[in-house]
């Protein structure tokens, strides 16, 4: 699983790296920003849940998670007056999906082989990880993040990495197939959330009040 692991977090890194600059392409940005914002999408999440962790942070040990985050940024840039507007947010929302899942799964994986706060923890932190990115690229973006809207956000999520972490105390032997479709699952359940604009029900929704 080590070697799978390894490319789980390569691809989320991409992913991550894709929507940062697709976020801010059709408002026009410069090459050093979009790498730059690339970069902190790319490693926010992971650089967070290793800090929680207290261990080396990942790209600070191996420098090809950065190489990978600037390559895609500046792909995604260049590629970017191919795409109409409408095509880059929803394949942005799509990537995002995708992000999520990897470093959702990578995570869980990485808590349960250190034996920390299990079983509670790596479900808990494989949150964090998913959306951490993503809210820093939000921020950063000065734009509504995805997690505080009606959209099944954090939803997919949670379901996925209970599963893996159901999945990894059942079944210890099968850790890579189980991850593999965890990682479906969440992204399976995000495109559904996408594609048929799936949100929240009103009853776990406070009212918004005016003042």
């Amino acid at each position: 699983m080590a070697s799978l692991s390894y490319w789980i977090g390569m691809m989320g890194i991409t992913a991550f790296a894709v929507t940062a600059v697709l976020v801010l392409a059709p408002r026009g940005i410069d090459l050093f920003s979009a790498v730059v914002l690339g970069i902190i999408t790319a490693v926010g999440g992971g650089t967070i849940r290793d800090l929680i962790l207290d261990v080396p942070v990942f790209w600070s040990l191996d420098l090809n998670y950065l190489w990978v985050a600037i390559g895609a940024s500046l792909i995604t840039f260049y590629a970017d007056a191919l795409l109409t507007r409408r095509a880059i947010f929803r394949l942005m929302l799509y990537l995002d999906g995708l992000g999520a899942a990897l470093f959702a799964i990578q995570t869980v994986d990485k808590c349960w082989r250190l034996n920390f706060g299990l079983p509670l923890v790596p479900v808990i932190l494989g949150i964090v990880t998913a959306i951490g990115g993503g809210l820093l690229r939000d921020v950063l973006a000065g734009r509504p993040t995805l997690f505080m809207t009606r959209e099944l956000y954090a939803t997919p999520v949670l379901i996925g990495c209970t599963l893996y972490v159901m999945l990894l105390a059942w079944v210890p032997n099968q850790e890579s197939i189980g991850a593999l479709a965890c990682i479906a699952l969440i992204f399976a359940l995000r495109a559904a959330t996408i594609h048929w604009n799936l949100s929240v029900p009103n009853w776990l929704m406070t009212k918004p009040r005016a003042g």
